[in-house]
């Protein structure tokens, strides 16, 4: 369980206004339009989202910008950010929605909770989510090798990848730059979209999307010139 006082106003004075700011409002609204554009691609509609962790809300702005019909439901753990950006309050690690979501957000949020709470908020995700699920976790080999030690918030609990995609796979499919697709949705991809799938795993999905959902047509964009 995070220690939600923890995320108070001087958190995310630090975190997302100061020199040590982890992402900006532009920032995130070209990773959602890029999110939202890939969920195209791959034949998802998105008629709801959820949040986990919405902090200043930058997802939710742009989701109202741009698609305003999207149902949003916006989450945190934190009882400030919740008065201060009008977000629900909801622990992902003890909370399971009672619906599902076309779209489910998790950024940088999993890091901060305990091997069990980690486990559960997985197992919560993949029950909420019918479509994609977009996941931000920073790693143990993040902290080696990627993040910026000095700006960034390294009082976490450093997992290795490995360790979050054994908990993952029975709920989603990795496509990756952070995209994970819901099994049950049986979205099919191309062998080269996703990460490599076991010949079982593969002959189910083939199963299960024959059953739900139409196959995706050819693409053969390159043109003789």
């Amino acid at each position: 369980m995070p220690d939600r006082q923890r995320f108070d106003e001087e958190y995310y004075r630090r975190h997302y206004q100061g020199p040590d700011r982890v992402h900006s409002a532009p920032q995130v609204g070209r990773l959602a339009a890029g999110v939202s554009g890939t969920a195209a691609w791959l034949g998802v509609e998105i008629r709801a989202v959820l949040e986990v962790g919405a902090g200043p809300g930058y997802w939710r702005a742009w989701f109202r910008r741009h698609r305003p019909a999207v149902r949003y439901l916006s989450t945190d753990v934190s009882p400030w950010a919740c008065r201060r950006f009008g977000h629900e309050l909801r622990d992902i690690s003890t909370w399971r929605p009672r619906r599902s979501f076309d779209l489910v957000v998790c950024q940088g949020v999993l890091q901060y909770l305990d091997d069990r709470g980690a486990a559960d908020a997985i197992e919560n995700l993949g029950a909420a989510c019918r479509g994609l699920l977009y996941l931000e976790a920073i790693t143990r080999h993040d902290l080696d090798e990627v993040v910026d030690a000095a700006r960034t918030d390294t009082r976490i609990h450093a997992r290795t990848g490995a360790w979050y995609r054994q908990r993952l796979q029975p709920w989603f499919v990795q496509i990756g730059a952070g995209l994970w697709a819901a099994r049950s949705a049986a979205i099919p991809l191309y062998e080269l979209e996703g990460a490599p799938v076991h010949s079982t795993l593969r002959r189910q999905s083939s199963a299960a999307r024959s059953g739900s959902r139409a196959a995706r047509p050819g693409r053969t964009g390159l043109q003789a010139s």
